[in-house]
Parts: C-alpha cells; structure tokens; sequence
C-alpha cells in the first residue's frame, strides 16, 4: 500500500484530481458564453501568422471533403452526458459546448482501432486508406499528453532499453517478453494484474523519472498507440519501436522511422543490432533526440491547439450539411 502511494505521488503522470477540478468548473459555466464567441474564435485564424500550419493539421485529423449525411440515429450534442468513460465526455464537451445542442454526430469513445461506419469523433484511428469516417480529437490527453522536462544528457544515461507496461492481452508485448526478457541489454517488466503469463516478468511499476535514467524506452503499442510515446519524445532518450499501425492527435503517422525515433522490425529481430548501432554512434542518437523534442513543441501552445479543435469540429459540423445561423 505504501508503495503505491508513493508511486502515485512520484509517478510524474498529470494529476487526474486538478484535471477532474478544471473539468467540473467547466460544466458550471452557461454554454450560451462560449456559443456568443465562436464567430470571433474561429475568425481569429485569418490574422494568425501560423494559419497555414493550422489549416494542415485541421485537414490532417478531419478527412472530411464535400457533403456527407449522418443517419437518422446519430445522437444530437444535447444527448452528449457523461457516463462511465468520464475522461472521453470532458475532453469532447470541452469544444462541443462551443456548437448549438441542435447538432447532431457521432462519437466513438475508447481505444478505436477501426473506422467507424459514418463520420465520427476518435482519439484513435488505423493507419490505413480510406480512414476519413475516424475525425480525430484530443481525448484521453490527462493519460496521454504528458511531458517532460528531461535534465539527464543521453550519455549520461544506461547503454538499455526499459519497459514497464501492461502485457495481459497484448500479443505483440508478449512477443517481445519472450524474446528479450533475459536479454543483457534489455531491463523488462510486465505490471498487468492477474495475469498467466510467466511470474518472472511481474513487477512493480517504475516512474517516469526512473525511466528517464536509460538511453532506450520501449514504445510498444497496446490496445492502439504507445502511450508513453508522447513523453519519451520530450526527453533526453529515445523511443524505439516498429512503425505505428496507429494514430491519435499525436500524429503518430507523420513521424519519420530513424529520425523522430529508432525503429525496430515488426518481428523485434534487429532489436539489438538498432541498439548498439546507436551506442556506437552518439552524434546520430542525439539527432533523433534533437529531431523529437522539435516535433513534441508543436503541441504545446494551449491556445493554438484549442482553436485547432474547435476547427475541427467546425469542419466536421459543415461536412455533415450543419451549418451555424449568421
């Protein structure tokens, strides 16, 4: 028990209590204030010296192109209340608010890893062609969208790879246990809950601080992206993984394999030649590192990226036929 709390004070995750506090306030506030201010948010993309950036990413995550109808059954925003997946309500009715109750649309709320059979808000969506059903939003960010500011220099850091991560259920987390769990190079440990796998691999969780002493991090996807992708990025080590089947508002797939990250085959076959080939050469590992933090940056004007969600449901409104009153 003591263990545990001490993780959860160390853990260097968001604290969910000052984000359910921020998100509580928020449901007391009249929508009628934010609805009196779209026209001017929204406006406010004409003037800005990053507008063409904007307009990318917006297109990027809303596909979206002419007219497309919703069926009858799509549920409108008045219908949009909070049930057991309270994080995907908040997250969203922080920019549906925004949008007369009136609308309607569609939303699917979890770890998505297939696109869904008509226009509908994500955080997750496959890698694949023809995905424009998956509109993707910044959902689940209290567990995703975590930073880190990352003191220790990569030489300074262990020549392994670390992972801590939920293995029950994930065959490609399994795989790679097997592999390498005896692996010299590799520290490796499996903090899933009632589990059959192989009692060796359990263990306690580490904090991200503690992870933060190895020059290699593990980003394994699990039920959809590599959660822990986001941070590793921030940091002075770096991420190693098979190219992303997945995506999210991160945009997993615009990353560049041996450029953002250190890319391994989906098979983990090359892990050890990836590893020492970095070890060797320094410069290159400190260009990938040089390359993330670059990439991470980009995500954290709070102001940029709010507007940049309410374009994107602003775009999903007028491609489903919905379009505010003047």
């Amino acid at each position: 028990m003591k263990n545990k709390l001490l993780y959860k004070l160390r853990s260097g995750k968001n604290p969910k209590i000052i984000y359910y506090s921020v998100n509580v306030w928020r449901l007391l506030m009249p929508k009628v204030l934010f609805r009196m201010r779209l026209y001017k948010r929204l406006a406010s993309l004409s003037c800005r010296k990053d507008k063409e950036y904007i307009e990318k990413r917006v297109d990027y995550y809303n596909k979206l192109s002419g007219i497309v109808q919703l069926p009858l059954s799509a549920p409108h925003l008045a219908e949009h209340k909070m049930g057991g997946q309270k994080v995907y309500f908040f997250d969203t009715y922080q920019y549906t608010r925004w949008f007369p109750d009136s609308y309607r649309w569609g939303f699917c709320p979890g770890d998505v890893t297939h696109v869904p059979e008509y226009p509908s808000i994500v955080k997750s969506r496959p890698l694949t062609e023809n995905n424009e059903n998956s509109v993707v939003m910044k959902l689940d960010k209290v567990r995703h969208f975590i930073f880190v500011n990352d003191k220790k220099p990569f030489t300074a850091k262990k020549d392994k790879l670390i992972f801590r991560g939920k293995v029950k259920g994930k065959a490609s987390r399994r795989a790679f246990m097997e592999m390498y769990f005896h692996h010299p190079m590799c520290d490796l440990g499996d903090v899933s809950k009632n589990t059959t796998d192989p009692q060796e691999w359990q263990t306690e969780k580490k904090t991200i601080r503690e992870h933060l002493d190895y020059k290699f991090i593990l980003a394994l996807e699990g039920n959809d992206v590599a959660s822990n992708l986001k941070w590793i990025m921030s940091s002075n080590s770096i991420a190693v993984m098979p190219r992303p089947t997945c995506e999210t508002w991160f945009m997993e797939g615009t990353l560049i394999p041996n450029y953002h990250y250190i890319e391994i085959k989906p098979d983990f076959s090359d892990l050890e030649l990836r590893l020492c080939y970095y070890i060797e050469h320094i410069d290159e590992a400190q260009q990938i590192i040089k390359h993330a933090n670059e990439y991470v940056s980009q995500f954290k004007d709070k102001s940029r990226e709010d507007l940049i969600s309410l374009l994107v449901l602003n775009k999903y409104f007028k491609a489903t036929g919905q379009k505010l009153a003047p």
